[in-house]
């Protein structure tokens, strides 16, 4: 395999794991997961944009936001209302 592989391999094993986690049943909704996932995930998209460019790296963007929407909405909501203060 060419190290330039490397990172999309790795962000689609990330993909994967993302979704059998969220597949998994979870007694705090899985948020220990959603935060293991993002300090992963975080790192391995900039790997993937320096090695492979914007293009793959939007990709693994839009399905990693896909997967990890609540966080995401939580986000939104708390920069929102930060904004309005």
């Amino acid at each position: 395999m060419n190290e330039t592989m490397i990172p999309l391999v790795l962000a689609l094993i990330w993909l994967i794991v993302a979704n059998i986690l969220g597949a998994l049943p979870s007694k705090d909704n899985h948020w220990r997961r959603a935060y293991l996932l993002i300090a992963l995930g975080l790192p391995l998209a900039i790997w993937l944009w320096i090695v492979q460019g914007w293009g793959a790296t939007v990709l693994f963007l839009v399905c990693a936001a896909s997967l990890l929407r609540w966080p995401l909405i939580y986000a939104w909501r708390w920069m929102a209302k930060s904004m309005r203060k």
